[in-house]
């Protein structure tokens, strides 16, 4: 029976990742820290089935610690402040974990476990003002946010300890991925949220910034499966894992409405646009300039051509279906919620 290591075990990649290797047969453990109420976010149903271990990435003793406790043969790193808004207000804190972490994480195996297989969660934001279209493994990087530049760091240095010392370490260079347990932060959750709240007559509209963006948007479940095959090859590489379409956040926001029955209608320019119920006439949509980035990324686009034929990797829940899921679920809480 393999061991596995999930950092990041209770965040929305953590609990599919954590479902894919039980069913695979993996005795899984999982990273958490310590916090005055006990959390189990998105792995309550897999309290019992996993074995969690207390443990910070901003603290190496702690992971050398995790290391030995769980005798990994793999270990996947998907703990990081991954909200990039909140990167500008603790760039120092993003730094930390999304960076130095990725060192603190690759220290405790090579020094506990050095033949343990390791993954680091690299990001599409790493691209940030993007170089090439679309973007593959040798687009140059161009970060845009201090979590883009964080993860920038935890990517190389993930290459460097393969290089430096034969470790089996690698990136997967993800794209936007979503799904019914994103944060209620994320954007996308944020739509599909007060789509199903607006439909239900709990809330009257919805402040969003730049709608012009765009981004190459999966589905969660579909991209762990990605990241364990990443770790069942001969040799270390990195893969850009996307569906090869890219869709604005207008067009996110068409799909959540229309999963509740609604038809949004556009009117107005740039931060003035609003969308309104196009059989009501009210406003459900609203342009906000408090949402925009400091630094924009204007659009992402990832060609998972090298994961399909390698890995023989494809996403098999496209873009309606993952709007549809994340809305009908969020139908489903507030509808229970309200009763």
């Amino acid at each position: 029976m393999k061991h596995a290591l999930i950092t990041g075990i209770t965040g929305q990649d953590g609990s599919y990742l954590a479902e894919l290797l039980l069913e695979k047969g993996y005795e899984v453990y999982g990273i958490w820290r310590r916090k005055a109420t006990v959390d189990y976010g998105n792995i309550e149903h897999l309290k019992d089935k996993v074995h969690l271990i207390y443990a910070d990435m901003t603290d190496p003793v702690s992971l050398i610690s995790a290391m030995r406790i769980s005798n990994a043969d793999e270990v996947y790193n998907l703990a990081a402040q991954s909200f990039v808004a909140t990167s500008w207000d603790t760039p120092l804190g993003t730094a930390e974990i999304d960076g130095i972490g990725v060192t603190n994480m690759l220290e405790a195996i090579r020094i506990v476990k050095p033949e343990a297989r390791f993954y680091q969660a690299s990001t599409s934001e790493m691209f940030g003002l993007v170089q090439e279209m679309p973007q593959t493994e040798k687009t140059p990087f161009y970060p845009r946010s201090p979590y883009g530049v964080a993860k920038l760091y935890g990517h190389w240095i993930t290459k460097n300890y393969s290089e430096s010392y034969g470790m089996f370490a690698c990136s997967g260079i993800l794209f936007n991925h979503e799904s019914e347990r994103r944060g209620l932060e994320f954007v996308t959750r944020k739509i599909s949220r007060a789509a199903a709240a607006i439909s239900l007559g709990q809330q009257e509209f919805v402040e969003l910034g730049n709608m012009d963006s765009k981004r190459d948007w999966g589905h969660s479940k579909d991209y762990v499966r990605a990241m364990w095959l990443m770790l069942q090859q001969d040799k270390p590489d990195d893969y850009v894992i996307a569906t090869g379409e890219t869709r604005t956040v207008r067009e996110f926001v068409e799909a959540a409405f229309k999963a509740v029955n609604i038809t949004i209608h556009w009117e107005g320019e740039g931060i003035d646009e609003v969308g309104k119920d196009a059989a009501t006439g009210k406003v459900v949509v609203k342009g906000n300039k408090k949402f925009f980035r400091p630094a924009e990324v204007d659009v992402l686009l990832g060609n998972p051509a090298k994961a399909e034929a390698t890995l023989g990797w494809k996403r098999e829940i496209d873009f309606a279906q993952l709007v549809e899921r994340m809305v009908k679920n969020d139908l489903a809480q507030l509808s229970a919620e309200g009763k």
